[in-house]
């Protein structure tokens, strides 16, 4: 597919850019090359067997055991300021 003119217009407009001679013309060429790469993929006939899809796409599943972690006790040990279980911090807001 390539990029015309108008079609080029139409997508300036819609994206509230002015673009320059110049940058108009890299631009046409530039959007007809991705164009024409997804073109391409198009063509590529990328669809696996419905078995190994579905192994593919299996997650594995483990037992959810909950832990006694103290990971909020570490973190604020090594926290400048703390207090009651929160971090303290200077005041920005007035």
């Amino acid at each position: 597919m390539q990029i015309d003119s108008k079609l080029l217009e139409k997508l300036e407009r819609l994206s509230m850019l002015e673009l320059s001679a110049e940058k108009k013309e890299q631009i046409a060429t530039e959007l007809s090359e991705i164009l024409g790469f997804v073109e391409n993929l198009e063509t590529l006939n990328i669809q696996m067997p419905k078995d190994s899809q579905k192994e593919a796409l299996k997650t594995p599943m483990r037992e959810d055991v909950p832990t006694d972690s103290n990971i909020a006790k570490d973190v604020l040990a090594h926290a400048p300021q703390s207090e009651e279980g929160f971090f303290i911090v200077p005041k920005i807001i007035e």
